[in-house]
């Protein structure tokens, strides 16, 4: 029996330390593939999509407060047998509420697409077969793109790798 006990001991362990190690490998990986990684290549071209917005309602949201009071009512007792004593007094409490409601509506700019710079690349990273990438970049890099030449060799990190821009 006991040595039973102590392989289900073991085989629980053995789980924990194998889960602990798959979760410290996953959390290791995720923070490599979240590491700055850079990017070279030929500039192919460069695209600038300003953001977009419409006008768009909403429900205008005030915070509405009343006070009231509460009467208390207070007891006390003292002695004990024939002589106890019962005191009761009345004490007025204040208090507030507060809630959120709705009152009417108010117009604001929705965002339907975001501002973005992309930068097309050719010979991504050396490889002469990767043409045609594109990735959303900081706004920096984008003009650094721009002033460059045609072909020239970039270097930046991406924001995004995107299928078109």
């Amino acid at each position: 029996m006991f040595t039973r006990r102590a392989t289900v001991i073991t085989a629980a362990a053995t789980t924990a330390v194998l889960l602990t190690g798959a979760g410290a490998y996953a959390y290791f990986d995720r923070d490599r593939r979240s590491a700055p990684e850079t990017v070279t290549g030929l500039r192919d071209t460069v695209q600038h999509l300003t953001e977009r917005t419409t006008p768009a309602t909403r429900p205008h949201l005030i915070t509405r407060c009343t006070t009231g009071t509460h009467r208390v009512r207070h007891t006390s007792r003292s002695g004990s047998g024939a002589h106890r004593t019962t005191r009761t007094w009345y004490t007025t409490e204040r208090h507030r509420d507060c809630h959120t409601i709705r009152s009417g509506t108010e117009t604001y700019q929705r965002v339907i697409r975001p501002e973005r710079w992309c930068v097309r690349l050719d010979d991504v990273d050396g490889d002469t077969g990767r043409d045609d990438v594109w990735y959303r970049v900081e706004r920096s890099d984008y003009y650094t793109a721009l002033a460059a030449d045609d072909h020239a060799r970039l270097e930046f990190v991406p924001l995004d790798q995107v299928p078109a821009c």
